[in-house]
């Protein structure tokens, strides 16, 4: 009797999962992911460099800075985006011009 109370293919999952979520989540859910998106879209700049990707972007890039040092980092921005690179140092949107 123990053993069929513990069973987990005992219980029904569809009336499990109805009983323990209420009818307004899935709109409320549904909701809030439409509203992640939309804050998470990004405008594409013009300008090439690193990505945002949800402040990632920055923080790989600001990381970057402080392990390679201004020089090496800039030129790796450059060789791997070309003269003129929009990167992110202490948070802040920074262009890096060079020829």
């Amino acid at each position: 009797m123990v053993l069929e109370t513990l069973n987990p293919m005992h219980y029904n999952i569809t009336s499990l999962a109805l009983d323990t979520m209420p009818v307004a989540t899935v709109p409320i859910l549904i909701l809030m992911c439409f509203l992640f998106l939309i804050w998470a879209h990004e405008e594409t700049s013009s300008i090439p460099g690193p990505g945002y990707c949800l402040g990632i972007g920055p923080l790989i890039s600001h990381g970057r800075f402080l392990w390679m040092g201004v020089g090496n980092a800039c030129n790796y921005y450059n060789k791997t985006y070309g003269e003129f690179v929009r990167v992110w140092i202490s948070g802040e949107e920074t262009f890096i011009i060079s020829k």
